[in-house]
């Protein structure tokens, strides 16, 4: 259960917010539009999300515009580690080697990755899956409802280095086909964890208006 983690076990699980791409598609960066709370971004409510959820190492991986979410979250007290992708035009596969760059240490094992676009994902559903992935060790662990899955994922770190050697133009994706049948797929009652929110209709939808 989660009281019974130590935080020694927690910090051995590093979180890793993926923010460097470009947002094409919407427009402007996802990490700076607002939530339905006031003064909170995309960005910030992961943030909070993922400590409340038990992480505490929280690393964000941006693109050039580091020092602008850096100064967003800057005054709030959930903080976390930020670092620049040199190379966002490489894709998401770059941005999360440059996540695991920062967060691989002697004593950490595995890494919870999330993306700026599934912003509403809960704090529990952080928990459920670090429960799961203490429990059985599995290489990958994420979300699962229905024939869905969603976001956090985490990988145990056997599979950093194959992460490292993928290739770019498959991404992480390709890691995710080869466990396909080792993956703990955790049933968790959070439609947060599958609602990938990148264009400004998925934006519309499910705040009932137009990103700013």
């Amino acid at each position: 259960k989660p009281a019974n983690f130590s935080l020694r076990e927690l910090k051995m699980i590093p979180g890793i917010i993926l923010a460097g791409g470009e947002s094409v598609r919407m427009g402007q960066p996802k990490a700076l539009l607002p939530t339905d709370v006031v003064g909170e971004t995309f960005l910030l409510r992961l943030i909070t999300t993922l400590r409340r959820g038990g992480v505490d190492d929280v690393i964000v991986v941006t693109g050039p515009d580091r020092s602008i979410l850096e100064n967003s979250i800057a005054s709030n007290e959930p903080l976390a580690r930020f670092v620049s992708n040199p190379n966002p035009s490489e894709g998401q596969i770059s941005s999360l080697l440059v996540g695991l760059s920062v967060a691989d240490r002697p004593g950490v094992r595995g890494a919870l990755v999330t993306l700026v676009d599934v912003p509403l994902v809960s704090p529990e559903t952080v928990v459920a899956l670090l429960a799961s992935y203490r429990q059985t060790g599995a290489p990958i662990v994420r979300p699962g409802a229905d024939d869905r899955h969603g976001h956090p994922v985490i990988f145990d770190r056997s599979l950093f280095d194959e992460l490292r050697g993928v290739d770019k133009s498959q991404g992480a994706k390709a890691v995710v086909r080869a466990h396909k049948d080792a993956i703990i797929h955790v049933s968790v009652n959070d439609e947060g964890a599958f609602t990938d929110i990148d264009t400004p209709g998925d934006y519309e939808r499910i705040f009932g208006r137009k990103p700013a």
